[in-house]
């Protein structure tokens, strides 16, 4: 199973009221359809494991120009 990720604030209300539509339509009928509510739920989570993944690249990025940077700096001394 994969890691899951960290949700934001909007992720978060988003999978509580999808969860929430879910749970209703299962007190209602075991029988009911969900398939459309699992996945957009699926979707959040595949959208923040791609946020984690872009923000970890930039994060990267942004630390490897830091020491480019710096040894640039100091070949110049």
């Amino acid at each position: 199973m994969a890691k899951e990720p960290k949700f934001t604030a909007k992720e978060t209300a988003q999978l509580g009221w999808y969860i929430a539509r879910m749970a209703k339509r299962g007190i209602a009928s075991e029988t009911v359809y969900q398939g459309d509510l699992e996945r957009k739920v699926d979707r959040i989570i595949d959208g923040a494991r791609e946020r984690e993944a872009r923000q970890a690249a930039e994060a990267a990025a942004a630390a490897k120009a830091a020491r480019k940077a710096a040894a640039k700096a100091k070949n110049r001394k």
